[in-house]
């Protein structure tokens, strides 16, 4: 019976039903299941269901984003408890829309597709500086950054980034994930990218083969 509770918090996150994931996650909490068992069997199993749909195009950006509104319901009530436990997170990641650039919609789909997946994400907004993609990662010891662009005017500000890590001496010790509509696995590759991805719920499969998890 306890595993259904945590079956039953994955199926409401699924159907975007937020006070119902609220409801049964400080249900899960007060029956004593660990934060990490309500986050994993929990939590981050229900928005894996929700990346895989929308990468099948079974479901689109609202339901991604509804779907992300109830997770996030739930995991206010996780993070703390996570924090006391000493679970780490998978990985930090600094996310961004790059210089010159103002849309987040993308941006901010991956960003909560990948704290859904575990990760901690620092959100950078948008119009970011080279120079602050590197400050950010350095101050908080990132793995990983993401770079968003969705004009082709501003795509050559990805390059801009890539060398300014690599002037940092950071290139060995941070991944760089790009994305954006008129992006390619050939233009990451010509800027020197660790990767490309083309929708939210693949950004996260980049991001766990880039940590090797």
């Amino acid at each position: 019976m306890a595993a259904e509770l945590l079956e039953q918090l994955s199926a409401a996150l699924i159907k975007g039903q937020a006070p119902v994931v609220k409801e049964l996650t400080q249900k899960a909490i007060d029956e004593g299941f660990s934060a990490k068992e309500i986050l994993d069997d929990g939590l981050v199993a229900g928005m894996s269901v929700i990346g895989d749909k929308f990468k099948r195009n079974e479901v689109y950006i609202p339901e991604v984003l509804i779907a992300a509104r109830a997770m996030n319901a739930g995991m206010a009530l996780v993070k703390p408890l996570l924090k006391l436990a000493g679970v780490k997170a998978r990985g930090t990641v600094c996310c961004a829309t790059v210089k010159g650039d103002l849309h987040d919609i993308g941006k901010n789909l991956v960003c909560m597709m990948l704290e859904g997946a575990g990760y901690e994400v620092v959100d950078l907004g948008v119009n970011c500086e080279p120079e602050k993609f590197v400050k950010a990662a350095q101050e908080h010891n990132a793995d990983a950054i993401g770079m968003s662009a969705l004009l082709t005017t501003t795509m050559t500000n990805m390059k801009a980034t890539v060398d300014a890590f690599q002037e940092a001496g950071l290139r060995g010790k941070v991944k760089i994930m790009v994305g954006g509509a008129p992006l390619t696995q050939n233009f990451a590759d010509e800027i020197g990218a660790d990767g490309y991805a083309p929708d939210a719920a693949s950004a996260v499969d980049l991001l766990h083969s880039l940590m090797g998890s």
